[in-house]
């Protein structure tokens, strides 16, 4: 996976862990916590939702649906399929990084 590929799915999980501060901010009540487990967890989630999406697409191609275009539906797919890559990338190197800091000596 390339440096940009990664870099692009970095931006993205900060622009969902900006989102997800916005709304708070807006109410004037306390900033909810954000770390970066919750923007991780929002990343995954967003993931997950790409997939159900291409799937839905996909079921209601195969369905015959009218105003499906396979066009469309081999969109979606590819996207969930990279963003699905992407996450597994950035999984990968945060393993690497606990498995060197585990390895250090003290």
């Amino acid at each position: 996976m390339s440096e940009m590929a990664i870099q692009q799915i970095l931006t993205q999980m900060r622009t969902l862990a900006a989102e997800i501060d916005a709304p708070a901010r807006a109410a004037g009540s306390e900033p909810a916590p954000s770390g970066f487990g919750t923007l991780l967890e929002h990343a995954i989630e967003s993931v997950n939702t790409q997939q159900g999406e291409a799937r839905q697409l996909a079921a209601a191609l195969e369905a015959g649906t009218p105003g499906v275009d396979i066009a469309q539906v081999m969109i979606e797919v590819q996207k969930a399929s990279l963003a699905f890559k992407a996450m597994t990338e950035v999984r990968n190197r945060l393993v690497n990084a606990y498995q060197d800091i585990m390895n250090m000596p003290v």
